[in-house]
């Protein structure tokens, strides 16, 4: 569990409590019969992307083509960072919101620092019902940008599944970032008997200690699923791989549910000009066993 001390507020837009716990119900027993659970199978697709709080390449804060791509992709899970509510730099729009409005997902908000009147931070939107949300801050130093992650547990095909977004330090010297990592690990470690799926921009590339040392838990879903370098910064001429989606791929010794299985089967880098990165999508196959 998440220490307490350790939780930050910050505002949702839920389904409500009551659908969720029907929706819930209704998904487990579709999938049972005289008494025990039968294998289900659910493809699902998850995006991440850092969306330079609506500002694309051409300068332009447009928060539609954001949105519109999001729709386009038939994304289920979209994780997406540096987002701004109420900024002065982006018009005092609150992007998530927005956002939320046009693709008609349900919204949590995880704020890591005031900024120009309003807030700014990691979001993610959801197809699914959301059982329960958190907005760690990593510890923080003098002089560099706070950092956390969001974490949502939702219901997928009556199984609960384990997101969680974030946005690592960018400066040259990578042990803020190491040290996120650990951090990261510790907070995941509870949720470790789940599916999990990890996504962010974490401002390093594949061959670096921040996601060698985050692969030693996680399995990078493009070595997995993807084609080509998956390049996903800079959007107008991309030449890194920064941005990335993991799974744990695995089914927890100590998990009292059926077993959850995520599996990747593609993924793709979206040509964009809405924002200073590109969309990574990954589609997973869910499967829970007996």
């Amino acid at each position: 569990m998440i220490p307490e001390a350790t939780r930050t507020s910050f505002r949702t837009r839920r389904i409500p409590a009551l659908l969720s716990l029907v929706l819930l119900v209704a998904l487990a027993f579709s999938g049972c019969g005289f008494g025990h659970r039968v294998a289900t199978r659910q493809t699902i697709r998850v995006m991440t992307w850092n969306i330079h709080h609506g500002e694309g390449t051409d300068k332009k804060i447009d928060v539609d083509r954001i949105a519109q791509l999001i729709i386009e992709e038939k994304a289920d899970i979209v994780a997406i960072q540096e987002v701004d509510r109420g900024v002065e730099r982006s018009k005092r729009i609150d992007i998530i919101t927005k956002l939320a409005d046009i693709t008609g997902m349900t919204y949590a908000f995880g704020k890591t620092i005031d900024y120009q009147g309003g807030e700014y931070g990691n979001a993610l939107l959801t197809r699914f019902p959301i059982f329960e949300e958190h907005n760690v801050l990593f510890k923080s130093f003098p002089g560099t940008e706070q950092r956390g992650v969001l974490l949502l547990v939702l219901g997928v095909i009556g199984e609960e599944v384990v997101v969680a977004n974030t946005h690592f330090d960018s400066q040259g010297n990578d042990s803020l970032r190491v040290g996120a990592v650990d951090e990261l690990k510790k907070i995941l470690k509870g949720y470790s008997s789940r599916a999990t799926i990890l996504c962010g921009d974490f401002n390093d590339i594949p061959s670096s200690r921040v996601v060698t040392q985050l692969k030693e838990e996680y399995l990078d879903t493009w070595e997995l699923a993807g084609t080509w370098e998956g390049f996903t910064f800079p959007a107008d001429v991309p030449k890194k791989r920064i941005d990335f989606a993991f799974t744990n791929n695995s089914r927890g010794p100590d998990s009292t549910t059926a077993a959850v299985h995520l599996r990747p089967l593609s993924s793709h880098v979206v040509q964009s000009l809405a924002s200073d990165h590109l969309p990574l999508v990954v589609e997973f196959e869910l499967s829970t066993e007996q």
